[in-house]
């Protein structure tokens, strides 16, 4: 693989590892754990919660990740997976989903490789986009399922995340808050992807200047022409409400607020 500016930008804060002959490669270890996952609960023994949360210990083990997760999220899988989901629901995902995660995982370093090679002319791959730089990152939907798959899987290296204000990317904290509203629209999500996962989808992510320069700030504080009649609810859904309704988000100042953990789904 060619040496890409884009890709040292990012490396850092994938789990994977550069080899010998420049491929990005899982260590040897995570190999052996995900194939024997791709096999099947039958062969890996991840067969609830609480033995899919020893598994992801055991590869983030591997991967040298020093980081401790939350001390609440063995209980929020085991919660999860285990009592949250139907008994059904629970068999078909580690017995359907999890191997087919596992497969997907294993790919990721080939995706990445691909998604390098097609976006080189055009300056879209994958990279650490600095406050109010403009770009655009274009992404598979196939990729985007990897990348997710290492938040589940709590694979992402978090030590540095902090020196490029990067918000929440593993999913300890979300199991371990235990959000189950949103723990199951991810789960609806995946199911409906699994559908259609021949459908071609790309992400584009542009950042612009979210802020008011001072003369608009100015003219909206000082002005004193009335605003219509409005009213505020503070609390349900906006399909409740009457037409013409608004949503308002008081996201943080991290793309997708705080939706990781403490946070609300964002609309």
């Amino acid at each position: 693989m060619e040496d890409s500016a884009e890709l040292e930008s990012i490396l850092p804060y994938l789990p994977l590892v550069i080899g010998s002959s420049r491929r990005l490669l899982w260590p040897s270890k995570v190999v052996e754990a995900l194939e024997a996952m791709s096999r099947g609960p039958d062969h890996s023994r991840v067969n609830c919660g609480e033995v899919l949360y020893i598994a992801i210990s055991d590869m983030r083990a591997s991967l040298s990740l020093a980081d401790p997760l939350s001390l609440s999220a063995p209980l929020g899988y085991a919660l999860f997976f285990d009592e949250l989901m139907s008994e059904a629901d629970s068999r078909k995902w580690f017995a359907e989903d999890i191997p087919k995660l596992a497969n997907l995982l294993l790919r990721l370093p080939s995706l990445l490789e691909v998604h390098y090679q097609n976006s080189r002319a055009y300056g879209y791959g994958l990279r650490i986009l600095g406050p109010q730089q403009p770009g655009m990152v274009l992404l598979s939907q196939e990729l985007i399922g990897a990348l997710l798959a290492c938040s589940l899987f709590c694979l992402f290296p978090i030590s540095n995340r902090g020196l490029k204000h990067l918000p929440t990317i593993n999913f300890d904290q979300l199991f371990a808050y235990f959000s189950s509203l949103l723990l199951s629209s991810l789960y609806d999500s995946y199911s409906e992807s699994q559908e259609n996962k021949r459908k071609l989808l790309s992400l584009e992510y542009h950042p612009w200047q979210s802020f008011l320069s001072s003369p608009y700030a100015d003219f909206w504080t000082k002005s004193t022409i009335p605003l219509c009649r409005f009213q505020v609810h503070s609390s349900g859904l906006i399909e409740d409400h009457a037409i013409e309704a608004l949503e308002v988000d008081f996201a943080n100042k991290y793309l997708g607020g705080g939706a990781l953990h403490r946070g609300c789904v964002q609309v």
